[in-house]
């Protein structure tokens, strides 16, 4: 277990955004969060980062309070583009994540770029190293930013947005490439997104936020009629098409509503 949470609440200045959150999450495990625009989701991001503190309930890490800095979560924050004049090559990206906190050169200068090349490699962007950032397609940023997040050997990789902005061929290939990671390194993955279908195959775990509750559970436990019209306080129709895509009516009324 990685990360615990019982009877939790999030917000701001003791205001709670959402309560009630009672969950689990393993190591090889992929955890999608959803919700709508607003919900709370990245606040969960930040409270596991230990950026912000619950309102009430407890919250785990490593089996113990969250704390800023924690080498052993990698996050990728959300992010549209990159200009298109930045000059930064993408293996010096990646190897800031090792010493981007030094200023000068490093002592483990050569050993640093070694290991952000093999953290390129781990996600297929070996031959993007010596590119510069404004040259990249989305697709080919997002594996970047990836790589900087494992390059420090992280437990817990916590992935907010990672899929927008991709068409359906680049997200397939950047789910294949997650769930090959949180495999093989037996390594926890959280995943913020708006759209669950892209990680059907994948998903063994989804929380959901919206109305100010949270349920948590399997896809077929959460995404269904009966527990997204309890969350959202309306009814919510979930559909499923011919090829096993899920489409939920009334959401987005019912975020409106709210």
């Amino acid at each position: 277990m990685v990360v615990s949470a019982q009877d939790l609440a999030a917000g701001y200045n003791g205001q709670a955004v959402w309560a009630g959150a009672d969950f689990e999450i393993k190591r090889g495990q992929i955890t999608v969060i959803l919700g709508p625009n607003g919900a709370g989701k990245t606040t969960l991001f930040r409270m596991i980062l230990g950026l912000l503190a619950p309102v009430s309930g407890d919250l785990s890490v490593f089996g113990r309070a969250p704390r800023r800095g924690n080498p052993r979560i990698g996050y990728v924050p959300q992010r549209r583009s990159a200009e298109s004049d930045l000059r930064l090559e993408s293996l010096e990206l990646v190897r800031l994540g090792l010493d981007g906190n030094q200023w000068g050169i490093s002592r483990n200068s050569k050993k640093h770029y070694a290991q952000a090349l093999a953290a390129l490699a781990e996600v297929d962007a070996a031959d993007l190293a010596q590119r510069s950032l404004g040259q990249l397609s989305g697709g080919e940023l997002q594996r970047i930013f990836l790589a900087q997040a494992l390059v420090s050997r992280p437990d817990i990789l916590l992935l907010d947005e990672p899929l927008a902005n991709l068409d359906i061929r680049r997200q397939a290939t950047l789910v294949n490439l997650i769930a090959g990671i949180a495999k093989s390194k037996e390594m926890a993955v959280l995943l913020i997104t708006h759209d669950v279908n892209p990680l059907l195959q994948v998903a063994q775990q989804v929380i959901y936020i919206a109305g100010g509750k949270v349920a948590t559970g399997s896809v077929s436990q959460v995404i269904n009629s009966e527990t997204l019209s309890r969350l959202y306080g309306v009814p919510v129709e979930v559909l499923r098409g011919s090829r096993g895509r899920l489409a939920v009516l009334g959401a987005e009324e019912a975020v409106h509503h709210e």
